[in-house]
């Protein structure tokens, strides 16, 4: 009976170890057929092993040298075997270290739900025709790597973009979720209600809802929208509109402060609005207009501001932009896809060709709160260190190099994935 149970005992320890290799060979198989190089592994013999030796073992398994990871002398074999018999072969051999298959790592990018996702070029373009009836489309990642920064971060909706415009559409069901009531206010005496269209399009670019199965996607992701009405139901931005509410948007906590506005004029009441905010640490963004010349535009000219130009779906400087040694960076703003009121406005009128509730848009203006939109994914990281001018640098500094690049403007065309992950000085 003893040798009876010792005899069952060795079985159920063999049993338990077939199920473990099992399971272990189930897993190399399994990223074979879908998460590993077919064919390749990566093979590390020991330290010390006679070259003649690692030739030799090459040749009883069957594998060939495609080329070796210097520094680490790991070797990429090309092998006729399937991966999981491979990796086997050469670990059971006692002049390997280790062999594994040569898996694939993949870009942790989140693709959102919304419905007009490919419509916007400026976050994720493949060369795509974003506008069938006109027949549009652009060049293959000329554009800010949204996906990309989004699989690092969604960015926080304790994050505030201040949106100071000519107000917002209250009720649009793509903008409704992200208005903070306590973080709205009008300086113009006219609603809060968006009767122009700018300001509407402007907070979509920037903060619009994302990921839930409707309309476009915000660059700034889950950030949240403070909104300012700096401007009349006409387009008209007094600097004294501008001024209070800058101040005011630092002083309800916006980290981010979006200004697709500007003037010709310099003026200290503007300046001082801007440094103020600057030193309450909000990261504050503004156009650079759409004059086709170097001449400089306020708040944007002033040095505690990201001045942004604009570029268009194949990296080029937009026709339009201003530009000139003051601009600080690029992003895109030509036809740039983002909500409008879902009522009748200004800029809807027929000569502008637009719809209510979506639509294109171009000028500085849209590229204004791509920028701010990518400001407010950075101050959801690490990187940021709470402090506005590392956010800053985040943004300008890891910007990609396109054509124009030192010319019309500093640092370059925006990329948010760069700017959420490579840490700056």
């Amino acid at each position: 009976m003893k040798k009876r149970i010792i005899t069952l005992f060795a079985f159920l320890l063999l049993t338990i170890a077939t199920i473990v290799f099992l399971a272990q060979n189930h897993s190399v198989s399994a990223q074979g057929q879908d998460k590993v190089v077919p064919h390749e592994i990566l093979v590390k013999f020991k330290d010390g092993v006679d070259p003649s030796e690692v030739g030799k073992a090459h040749r009883e398994i069957g594998g060939t040298v495609s080329h070796t990871i210097p520094g680490i002398n790991v070797q990429v074999v090309s092998v006729t075997k399937n991966v999981g018999e491979a990796v086997s072969a050469y670990a059971r051999d006692r002049r390997v270290e280790y062999a594994e298959p040569n898996a694939i790592a993949e870009l942790f990018e989140v693709v959102p739900t919304d419905n007009y996702l490919t419509n916007q070029w400026a976050l994720h373009n493949t060369g795509q025709v974003f506008d069938t009836e006109r027949n549009l489309s652009g060049s293959n990642d000329a554009d800010v790597d949204a996906p990309e920064a989004w699989g690092v971060t969604q960015g926080s909706g304790t994050v505030y973009i201040a949106i100071l415009d000519t107000g917002i559409n209250l009720t649009h069901p793509d903008l409704v979720g992200k208005l903070a009531p306590l973080r709205m206010k009008d300086f113009s005496g006219s609603g809060l209600e968006d009767q122009y269209g700018h300001g509407t399009h402007v907070a979509g670019i920037a903060a619009a809802s994302t990921n839930n199965d409707v309309g476009v996607a915000g660059t700034g992701f889950n950030s949240s929208l403070m909104i300012g009405k700096v401007c009349s139901n006409s387009g008209s931005c007094p600097y004294s509109w501008v001024a209070n509410g800058i101040v005011w948007a630092a002083d309800n906590g916006a980290s981010v402060i979006s200004m697709s506005l500007g003037g010709s004029s310099k003026s200290r009441t503007l300046e001082n609005a801007v440094n103020y905010a600057w030193n309450k640490n909000a990261v504050l963004v503004a156009a650079a207009g759409n004059s086709n010349n170097p001449s400089k535009t306020y708040p944007g000219a002033y040095t505690n501001v990201i001045a942004v130009t604009a570029t268009d779906a194949n990296d080029r400087k937009a026709s339009f932009s201003s530009y000139g040694s003051w601009v600080d960076v690029a992003a895109p703003g030509v036809e740039v896809f983002s909500t409008f009121p879902n009522h009748p406005f200004v800029l809807e009128n027929p000569a502008n060709n637009r719809d209510q509730n979506y639509g294109y848009g171009s000028g500085t203006s849209m590229s204004t709160p791509v920028v701010a939109g990518v400001a407010g994914l950075v101050w959801s990281t690490p990187l940021a260190g709470n402090n506005n001018a590392k956010v800053r640098a985040q943004v300008e500094k890891t910007a990609n190099p396109v054509s124009g690049t030192g010319t019309y403007w500093r640092w370059g065309r925006v990329n948010a994935h760069t700017a959420v992950t490579v840490n700056v000085q």
